[in-house]
């Protein structure tokens, strides 16, 4: 996470040593909650502009992610905007702080929502890109929210520097997982770069037996085999984790999809399940089958928002209250409940390969995906509580079939999910994390459905 001003204002006539204590403590529960601040505080309306000359002078030249605009008493709206005008590229925090009661029960205030309620349709008229926060007396300070959306618009930078990797291109011929590069770029501003399996393979060759070795006997012994492995799947997977870790290492890869069932399993013979798994695990990306862009991004979304790697569920039956979520291929280990489980086995005419069959850790989660439609970015989330399923199969697998990965996932209104789910695969993070996806769609100006 990146820098965030942190500006507090009051009026000249306030008594002095009563903003800066309001601002100090402001400050703090900020840094409190992990913020990198840089501050200056007080800011007033002197006749000289001396306030706003000192907080220009501070902030000149500092990266920053976001300003709080923090309102410790009644200012006149013209001392703020000539500070903010500067930052308008900034999203912004417009927070009121409170007054307090005396011992006696006698209320005092500096006016502080004077000031916010003078500014928050100035900031809007202005365009700011901003969100209102304001304390009441006697109630925790919203410290804690102010800190979440500078976290997100933390996130909203770093998705413009943000990369996925992705060897090939529409697996499947697939409609739901295709993307726009330029408006991709315009709104969220992660780029997608395409290899060829081509170079994949390329670097796979070239790979010193030794290094796949090293793979094999370190990381893969560690899973638990329901049967005895092929040893050449194994070496498979650790040659072509190696292969696409060089591009990771090279490139700075946040996320990674590889063509799957028209790719690896098509042309190479090789389910790509455990490769996404080394990705996962060892190198800290987010992976996605399928090529699918938007999916990835997604992720990257979660990842910077939470720090969770955003796994990939996909759907397989819908209930009155709940749907059925699962994977044919893998889950990361961060979301597993116990050790990682692989049971070697084959899917139809599909070569057999290293199926994960692990299972998912339940809990309070969200779901997520961001989709494209009619020119516009939206993000499609809610809030479910995941659950064990029941015993259930995919028909096709050899017998006995596995039971592959998955939740049954109950949702506060299942047919009004249903009704808009938007791609077969969504992205899950424990927690409700609804709140910090609505702070960085609202950076970043996606509607969220």
């Amino acid at each position: 996470m990146g820098k965030i001003a942190f500006v507090g204002f009051g009026e000249v006539n306030t008594p002095i040593d009563i903003i800066v204590r309001k601002c100090k403590a402001a400050e703090a529960a900020l840094l409190s909650e992990g913020l990198e601040l840089v501050s200056v505080y007080p800011v007033t309306d002197d006749y000289e502009e001396k306030g706003i000359a000192k907080a220009l002078d501070a902030l000149r030249g500092e990266e920053l992610d976001a300003m709080v605009v923090c309102i410790a008493g009644w200012i006149p709206t013209h001392a703020v905007v000539k500070v903010t005008e500067q930052y308008r590229h900034l999203p912004m925090v417009l927070w009121g702080l409170c007054g307090w009661i005396e011992d006696d029960g006698r209320l005092v205030t500096t006016a502080d929502q004077a000031g916010t309620s003078a500014l928050r349709n100035t900031f809007a008229d202005l365009g700011y890109n901003f969100k209102y926060v304001y304390d009441i007396i006697g109630i925790k300070s919203k410290s804690d929210v102010v800190a979440r959306f500078c976290n997100a618009a933390s996130a909203a930078r770093a998705l413009r520097s943000a990369k996925v990797g992705m060897a090939g291109y529409r697996d499947m011929n697939l409609y739901g997982t295709l993307y726009d590069g330029s408006s991709l770029k315009r709104v969220v501003g992660t780029e997608i770069e395409t290899f060829e399996m081509l170079e994949m393979k390329q670097r796979y060759d070239a790979l010193d037996p030794a290094a796949i070795d090293e793979v094999v006997n370190g990381v893969m012994s560690k899973w638990t085999y329901l049967k005895a492995p092929n040893p050449d799947s194994q070496r498979m997977a650790a040659g072509y984790y190696l292969a696409v870790k060089q591009l990771i290492d090279e490139r700075g890869y946040d996320a990674i999809s590889l063509k799957d069932v028209d790719g690896m399993k098509k042309l190479l013979g090789f389910p790509p399940a455990p490769i996404f798994m080394l990705l996962g695990d060892l190198e800290g990306v987010s992976t996605i089958p399928e090529n699918d862009a938007l999916g990835n991004v997604t992720q990257i979304m979660i990842k910077k928002l939470t720090g969770q790697c955003g796994a990939y569920l996909e759907f397989y039956e819908f209930f009155e209250d709940r749907v059925l979520a699962g994977v044919p291929d893998y889950v990361p280990a961060e979301i597993t409940d116990g050790p990682t489980t692989i049971m070697p086995a084959a899917f139809g005419e599909l070569n057999e390969g290293l199926l994960n069959v692990s299972k998912v850790k339940p809990g309070k989660l969200t779901m997520s995906r961001l989709f494209y439609k009619d020119g516009k970015y939206y993000m499609h989330l809610v809030v479910g509580e995941g659950i064990s399923p029941r015993k259930w199969e995919e028909a096709g697998w050899t017998q006995p079939a596995p039971q592959l990965p998955g939740l049954e996932i109950l949702l506060p209104d299942t047919e009004k999910f249903c009704q808009n789910v938007m791609c077969q695969h969504y992205i899950i993070s424990y927690g409700d994390n609804s709140a910090q996806i609505k702070d960085l769609c609202q950076i970043l100006g996606i509607e969220v459905i």
